[in-house]
């Protein structure tokens, strides 16, 4: 599944450290968005991590779900491409 992740964090530390763990799961597409292919087990442990590095009261992370055929659709103006599944694995 598709995960676009968005945060607004005023401090300079826990955003550098909400950044560094998105770039974990997914790919930055702006300074604060982020698209992430995930399955459940990697978004509960991604939404656990996050929780970990933020304050309730002072930050905000948005996790937003794209179905297949929403992804589809997603139209990009400028340059970019959405994150795909890669065809080829390396292990």
């Amino acid at each position: 599944m598709l995960y676009v992740v968005s945060y607004d964090i005023p401090d300079d530390g826990r955003r550098l450290a909400v950044a560094k763990t998105l770039l974990d799961y997914g790919q930055r597409v702006h300074y604060s968005v982020f698209e992430c292919l995930m399955d459940e087990v990697l978004l509960a442990e991604l939404v656990g991590r996050l929780e970990g590095s933020i304050e309730d009261d002072e930050d905000s992370i948005r996790i937003y779900t794209i179905c297949a055929r929403c992804e589809k659709e997603t139209r990009i103006i400028g340059k970019g491409v959405v994150v795909r599944d890669p065809e080829v694995y390396i292990l």
